[in-house]
């Protein structure tokens, strides 16, 4: 019988609805929680595991550790696992998540799963060799490392691969996100690691990349910005997601985007900066209004990596249609499976989103993506 360890970073991704960039450290945990932050990973830890008991063909013992930190989430997917950490406290740190690995591989698991972002990853990492193969369930708000599944439900399929022998291993990177330098606007990503994953293209994101800046690129992202310049509806509200595709569209309407938040316009009026959920919400009283994305390079998502703010209750409200994606052909081809993702935390709205989706790629150019395919 297989062994398969669980570890569940209860407090991971919480920032990210109410516009945050994390929730590394109790000072920016304690500022989300004032804001209105509720955990999101113990749920994507259950919808992983429904998965994995209704896909595996084989039986396997649940390890992992007590509380919030796994056990919970466990007992809610109807599975009766056997507790081998317990949690000293409510509010976890990466110490606890350091100290449960370490537990979890004396124990011999065939597979380690663990439910967050990448700060999770990183400290997996840290605790263990690369012995025990591992996986991630994506749960935080910046999920840029390729050893987590593209969404919950995937990575519940994936382990039930592994745990039957129809998977390998690979190698897949752990990157490191600076969280302080994100609040500031500015990306500083490095290779931290690498930790053993059970293997499935389809399944697997792959690891963020940054687009060249160079002349070209610049220019090319100035073609797309003029296109949607002159579509542009000045009685209509445009939600703009981050990045730096959507920075140039800032700038060719005349204002500063927040690079990795979620700004608004109104017309060519700027209502919103650096927006959390409900401050997007609030705006969507006032009218007609579009979604305006730019997929993360390398790996493809347009809703669910980045962008938390612009919430499953947010796309319901403005409506599939009204969704503007924009991207360089150079970002286009950086993506490994040609495909754009989605993974909202709405199941029935991933699906509603799939499909395709046409990607305004230069001046009067388009693009028709697959969209979860």
């Amino acid at each position: 019988m297989k062994r398969l360890g669980l570890i569940v970073n209860p407090i991971a991704g919480m920032g990210g609805k109410v516009g945050l960039k994390g929730t590394d450290g109790p000072e920016i945990l304690e500022r989300a929680i004032r804001l209105g932050a509720i955990p999101v990973a113990p749920q994507r830890a259950v919808e992983a595991l429904r998965t994995l008991h209704a896909c595996t063909k084989s039986s396997f013992e649940l390890m992992t550790c007590s509380q919030g930190m796994g056990e919970e989430s466990a007992r809610e997917a109807g599975l009766n696992p056997k507790v081998v950490n317990r949690t000293p406290s409510e509010r976890t740190t990466s110490d606890d998540t350091k100290r449960a690995a370490e537990v979890l591989q004396t124990r011999k698991v065939d597979l380690l799963l663990f439910v967050g972002g990448d700060g999770t990853a990183r400290d997996i990492c840290d605790a263990i060799d690369r012995k025990t193969p591992c996986l991630g369930i994506p749960a935080g708000v910046k999920v840029y490392s390729s050893v987590f599944s593209t969404n919950p439900r995937t990575g519940g399929d994936l382990v039930a691969s592994y745990i039957d022998g129809e998977s390998g291993l690979a190698d897949a990177e752990v990157l490191d996100v600076d969280e302080s330098e994100l609040r500031t606007h500015r990306i500083s990503v490095r290779l931290y690691g690498y930790l053993r994953v059970p293997f499935h293209s389809a399944n697997l994101q792959n690891s963020k990349t940054c687009s060249p800046m160079d002349e070209d690129e610049v220019s090319a992202q100035d073609a797309v910005a003029k296109f949607f310049e002159e579509e542009l509806k000045d009685d209509r509200t445009y939600i703009i997601g981050p990045g730096s595709t959507t920075a140039a569209l800032g700038r060719r309407l005349g204002f500063e985007k927040t690079m990795l938040g979620v700004d608004a316009i109104h017309g060519r009026t700027v209502i919103g900066k650096d927006l959390s959920e409900q401050g997007i919400m609030q705006l969507l009283t006032q009218g007609p209004a579009s979604i305006v994305v730019t997929p993360i390079g390398g790996q493809g998502f347009v809703f669910g990596r980045g962008n938390p703010q612009i919430s499953a209750q947010v796309i319901r409200r403005v409506g599939r249609e009204n969704i503007i994606v924009i991207a360089t052909k150079n970002k286009i081809h950086s993506l490994k499976t040609k495909r754009l993702l989605v993974d909202t935390g709405d199941q029935e709205l991933d699906k509603e989103l799939s499909g395709y989706l046409k990607t305004i790629t230069g001046y009067r150019e388009f693009s028709v993506l697959p969209v979860n395919l």
